[in-house]
């Protein structure tokens, strides 16, 4: 079977508290490891989605709406969904499964890929990741 849930491939996670939420892969493990013996992958996704910015507002404004939030996590291949796009953020220096660990790992994990996601967001690419998804 071909292996298509690679590093850097959008999904859409359909289960579970982050459903309907858009994520990139970070590392795969199609043969699971032994506290999860199933195919599952380390994602980084979208918590809260920034809003629409117009002309008239102010730079503070601004700033404040195209603030995003993230998660991490592990799921099951499952629970995602794969879509044609790739995104080509570098997050595995950032996120690891280690980072899951412990909570301040895994809050300075996730400020670290909040910085990196809005920083993609500033620069207008990937505008459909950081779309809502309409259903």
């Amino acid at each position: 079977m071909v292996k298509f849930l690679k590093p850097n491939k959008a999904v859409i996670v359909l289960q579970g508290r982050y459903a309907g939420r858009k994520a990139v892969i970070v590392k795969s493990f199609d043969d699971g490891t032994r506290d999860r013996p199933y195919g599952h992958c380390l994602v980084a996704g979208v918590k809260k989605y920034p809003s629409k910015v117009i002309r008239k507002d102010s730079a503070k404004k601004t700033a404040k709406k195209s603030r995003v939030k993230c998660f991490i996590k592990l799921v099951n291949y499952q629970h995602l969904m794969p879509t044609r796009y790739t995104l080509d953020v570098d997050l595995k220096d950032v996120v690891t499964v280690d980072a899951l660990q412990s909570k301040d790992k895994k809050v300075a994990a996730c400020k670290a890929t909040k910085e990196r996601f809005e920083e993609r967001f500033k620069t207008g690419k990937n505008r459909w990741f950081f779309t809502k998804l309409r259903f």
